[in-house]
């Protein structure tokens, strides 16, 4: 079975356009851009005869199978309920909407429509993760006991619709690595604001804050928290996108400047020689697994976001041709999600604690 793709946005849509050109399950890519003149460059570049001027021209065209959201993160929510009604296929970029009702409308999309939804969440599919993954599944993390998530980016100068965007909203990248390496959902969140907004800074979203920092209580008895910090404005300091994860046993820490070794810590076992337990810290630079993707498109495991993105452009292209549901389905990507829109909630009530919707996943 081959199917068909349209990308949508090619801002970062280039980057996917050749991944579904080299995947051995794609047939035909076209590509969609509100520019023409970008549209118009990347296709030539790629070699894709199939354009649209916008995504209502995409769907009312015959054909095609599935489509690649990656437009600006107003449009998420209506726009994958216009694809799913057009009984194609969805992937969307992060995140998967920002009110918990659109949540709800989404999963009810997905749903009605009897198609595939999948949010691409770059962080569990990055080389990263998958080290940490292995590290717990070979015991040597041991028990897991504490998450830790950042992400600290300065949006100053970025488009309009990024002015006062509160940081929690985004939060998928910091927090999934934690909810799917415990396997299960955040129940609860307190989170305070720090840096209330300038007045330059305030967008559509009304008063809010530069930097929000919340404490996300999982789900089951283990007793476990993710912390998780996020900033978009004010905050004066060099990019940094990344999560550690503590066992009792071992832990992995992402490096404090990006592009640096990750730090992987190892316990020894507890000595009458000594007060306490020795530990060892070594430089790790994760590999990726790209013996879990088809050969035409290992190469393209160097690229940005830990080398997630032909990961994730497998996943959702084999859900379909195996006809079952997307590692991040609808429900998974609320659960990922509404975490950070109650942290939000949380931090205008001065860190009172919100419970987070059960979305029935783990």
């Amino acid at each position: 079975m081959s199917i068909d793709v349209i990308v949508v946005g090619l801002g970062f849509g280039a980057d996917f356009a050749p991944i579904y050109q080299a995947h051995p399950d794609v047939g035909r890519v076209a590509v969609v851009d509100a520019d023409p003149d970008r549209t118009a460059a990347v296709a030539d570049r790629l070699g894709i005869a199939d354009r649209f001027a916008s995504l209502e021209e995409a769907l009312a065209a015959d054909g095609w199978d599935a489509v690649h959201l990656l437009t600006p993160v107003r449009f998420h929510a209506e726009q994958v309920q216009q694809v799913l009604r057009s009984g194609r296929h969805c992937a969307s970029a992060v995140p998967m909407a920002t009110t918990l009702d659109d949540l709800d409308a989404l999963i009810a999309a997905q749903d009605e429509s009897g198609r595939n939804y999948m949010m691409m969440e770059t962080a569990v599919y990055s080389r990263e993760f998958f080290h940490a993954k292995r590290l717990l599944d070979d015991g040597r993390l041991g028990r897991l006991s504490y998450f830790k998530g950042d992400h600290l980016q300065n949006l100053d100068g970025f488009p309009e619709y990024w002015r006062g965007y509160p940081p929690m909203h985004y939060v998928t990248h910091a927090l999934s690595p934690a909810l799917a390496l415990a396997d299960t959902r955040a129940e609860s969140v307190r989170c305070l604001g720090s840096s209330r907004l300038t007045p330059e800074h305030v967008g559509v979203a009304g008063d809010g804050f530069g930097t929000e920092a919340g404490l996300f209580k999982l789900a089951g008895d283990e007793a476990l928290v993710a912390n998780v910090t996020m900033s978009f404005f004010q905050l004066g300091r060099s990019y940094l996108e990344g999560f550690s994860v503590y066992g009792d046993q071992g832990a992995l820490e992402w490096p404090q400047l990006e592009g640096g070794p990750m730090k992987e810590f190892r316990m020894a076992p507890l000595t009458e020689a000594r007060r306490g337990r020795e530990v060892t810290a070594v430089d790790v630079e994760p590999s990726g697994a790209p013996e879990l993707l088809p050969a035409a498109i290992r190469r393209f495991t160097s690229g940005g976001h830990g080398g997630s993105h032909p990961y994730l452009v497998h996943e959702f292209v084999s859900s379909i041709v195996e006809d079952r549901a997307p590692r991040v389905d609808a429900r998974t990507a609320a659960t990922w999600t509404a975490p950070g829109i109650c942290a939000h909630q949380s931090a205008l009530q001065g860190g009172a604690e919100v419970q987070v919707p059960d979305y029935g996943t783990r």
